[in-house]
């Protein structure tokens, strides 16, 4: 865990993610990046130098795999208050509109139901399991597909909402959050959705893969373009 913390606490310090009195509605989806993030935030109240409530959110997207008994008994061991939010996600994306390229859709619609969830339990942030991997997967997908200079930001405060998205994994390499998971027999939802292996993200990951075997500083050096170059939502 001291590794995962100290990742979350650079990342934490670096963007000034979290504030005395901050009620954080953390996005627990019961994969490893999302309970990582969770337990994390649940040892850092015990001795960050700010004071912070965190509260779990899971948003039910309709499909068999979504295990509500895993998520209550995950918070209950850590004492952690959990809300579950049922949706349509699943009909109203692939049975009802048959996208094509369903997962932007379903994001949307997933942090729409984010935001009025925190807004009613009265946060002020909402805490994202984004890791470093998927900052540069993001990028490399806006950049080959769109034309794009650009990736998901650290912190994002949302002017509509007043909600500020905090990701304190950002600094966090996806295999060293598979090895905390693995060392500490921790355990995730087995989840199947119908993209998994097809969609463009896992394109971009076994991409960004080969590149590391092929050229060992690609990550540190795409890391350093993102914050050297002030993207959007990457001023430190």
């Amino acid at each position: 865990m001291q590794k995962i913390l100290g990742y979350m606490r650079k990342a934490i310090k670096d963007y000034h993610m979290i504030e005395d009195g901050d009620k954080i509605a953390v996005c627990l989806s019961g994969g490893k990046d999302s309970i990582t993030l969770l337990l994390g935030l649940k040892q850092l109240q015990r001795f960050f130098n700010k004071q912070f409530d965190i509260i779990a959110v899971s948003v039910n997207p309709g499909f068999d795999f979504f295990d509500t008994s895993f998520l209550k008994k995950t918070c209950e061991e850590i004492q952690v208050p959990l809300i579950i939010e049922n949706s349509n996600i699943k009909e109203i994306v692939f049975d009802i509109r048959k996208e094509k390229r369903p997962c932007s859709l379903c994001a949307n619609i997933r942090r729409g139901i984010l935001n009025s969830v925190a807004i009613r339990e009265g946060c002020n942030k909402i805490a994202l399991g984004h890791n470093e991997d998927d900052v540069l997967e993001t990028f490399l997908m806006n950049l080959f597909l769109t034309g794009a200079f650009s990736t998901f930001g650290p912190s994002t405060y949302m002017d509509r909402s007043h909600i500020t998205v905090i990701r304190p994994l950002v600094y966090a390499p996806e295999k060293e959050i598979r090895k905390f998971v693995k060392r500490e027999n921790i355990a995730v939802m087995q989840k199947n959705c119908p993209m998994d292996g097809v969609s463009k993200r896992e394109y971009m990951k076994n991409l960004l893969f080969q590149l590391n075997l092929d050229i060992p500083m690609v990550r540190a050096n795409l890391m350093g373009v993102i914050k050297r170059n002030h993207i959007k939502g990457w001023h430190e």
